[in-house]
Formats: C-alpha cells, structure tokens, sequence
C-alpha cells in the first residue's frame, strides 16, 4: 500500500517548518477590533498587504501555506491561528480559550484540519481553558505551558491526559497589566534551535529561567524598549533561521550575533492585535 506524504506532527518549535495553517485579514471581520481589544483600527488595504507579503515570506523559505476557509464571524483575532489549537503527532488538539470573542474559532479551525487533511486527536472545553499562545514546546516530549488569565491549571491538567507521553511543565505567568491585555507565555520567549531562545527576562518565570539553564539553553535577551513592539515574538523557519516584526533592531542584533539568520516583515497593521509572526501561524508539519 502506497502511504502519502506526511502532512502533520509539529511536536517542535524549531525544525524546520514545512506546513502550516494560516487566515487571510478579512474586511468584514475587521470591524470587530474594539470587541477583541485591538490597539487601533486597522487600515483594510495595508492589512491585506503586509499579509501577503507575509505568506510569501513563508512560501519563499519553502513552507507550504495553508490558507483557513471557514468564517471568521466578523472576528479579526481569526488571523492569530495559533491560539485555537495544537498540532501534534496524533494531529490536532482543539483548545479551549478563555478569551471569550475567540471561542467561535475552535470549531471554525475543526473545519480548516478536516480540509488539510489533519485528523482531530482530543478537544478540550470549559472549565479547561488553554490558548494557544500558553503552549510552547521545549523539545518533543516537553511542553511548557503559561497558567495566567487565559491558561488555567484545569486546561493544563488536560492537556496532560490528551498527551500521556509528554511532560507537560507548568509556569505561573505575571499579571503585569491584569485581564484587559494579552500576556501569553509566549510572549516571554521564542524558542531559535532546541539550544537558543530569545526572552524577555524581566517576566520570565524563575523557574522557567532554571529550566533553561539546566537544559543548556543560550538566551537572546530582549531589552525593554522592544518588548511592547513584540521584540520576544519571533517564528523559528527552521534551526536559526527566524522570522520577526520588523521594529526591534537591538534584539534583531543580538539574534544575529548568536548565529540566527532574521528575516523580517512588515507588520504594523498585522500586530495591532498584539500578535507576532508566532501568533499569525499554526504550524502542521515541521521536520
């Protein structure tokens, strides 16, 4: 029997990204920006631009780009698709966000697997909360997770029963501006290669901090007037191959003083959800 290709299992951070799932800015679902607590309207046409631009930055480096077809409901936060769900091994892990304009994406995103040929593998549903962005992968038989205001302890403990041969590690998150903003674990760090990520010291979790240390993993500090412009959100392409917003030219040094190779887009309309190049992707399949 002839087997085809592969077309999901992304238990990683950093191999190298060769599918993954992502959703056009919309005009209809734009006008929702003050209810998902963007920063400002964003302007239709840029938008869409810097978008595409994006996705060709993606395909450029050899990733094959899945686009969403199912309705967004006149939610922007749609195009942030790492947040509704996992990708692993036995295929995808439908979540639960506790972000409540966000949860019409869950079944939304079921529509688009089933489409990409990823099978759903478990589903969490309140009182489990968990986002996307509270779920970073160490290496593949360790995930990390954020327990905060969009991550509780009863969605991290699922997460363990949906993956019995992982550890799952949790890591009480700072309330830094409280509900109202977004902090998600992953906006303290970005794994680079499964020995280099760049962080946000200040926030990061002590014991997440030892954690690194213990596994010999090299920091790339961001510095304070680059966190807010998403200085800390950066997408692996593959091990030290990364791609960011660009703004942050102190932390795009560092990176490459470390031996990173950083491209970058423009996204001053695609963040002003307060979401980066990791945000704008759900990766399905990495090597």
């Amino acid at each position: 029997m002839k087997v085809g290709p592969r077309l999901y299992g992304c238990q990683s951070m950093t191999g190298e990204l060769q599918r993954v799932l992502v959703r056009k800015p919309r005009a209809e679902d734009l006008h929702g920006w003050r209810m998902c607590g963007w920063r400002a309207e964003p302007n239709v046409t840029r938008i869409a631009a810097e978008h595409e631009a994006f996705c060709a930055q993606l395909a450029g480096a050899g990733t094959e780009v899945v686009l969403a077809e199912s309705s967004a409901d006149g939610n922007p936060d749609a195009i942030y698709t790492y947040d509704p769900a996992l990708v692993v091994d036995a295929g995808a892990l439908l979540l639960s966000p506790h972000k409540e304009c966000r949860r019409a994406e869950v079944p939304a995103l079921a529509e688009d697997f089933k489409r990409a040929g990823v099978p759903i593998a478990g589903r969490l549903g309140p009182p489990e909360w968990a986002e996307g962005g509270d779920c970073c992968w160490l290496d593949e038989q360790t995930l990390l997770a954020g327990c905060g205001y969009r991550t509780n302890e009863a969605g991290i403990s699922r997460l363990r029963e949906l993956l019995p041969g992982v550890e799952v590690l949790g890591f009480d998150l700072p309330r830094w501006r409280g509900r109202g903003e977004v902090m998600h674990l992953m906006s303290l760090i970005s794994p680079l290669a499964p020995d280099l990520a760049v962080v946000y010291p200040p926030l990061l979790p002590t014991r997440l901090a030892q954690l690194l240390e213990e596994r010999g993993v090299e920091l790339v500090e961001v510095p304070d007037g680059e966190f807010d412009s998403l200085g800390a959100n950066v997408l692996a392409l593959a091990p030290r191959v990364a791609l960011a917003v660009d703004g942050n030219p102190e932390t795009r040094r560092r990176m490459e003083r470390a031996g990173v190779d950083v491209l970058v887009y423009d996204g001053e309309e695609l963040s002003k959800g307060d979401g980066g190049p990791t945000c704008l992707t759900r990766p399905l399949l990495r090597a």
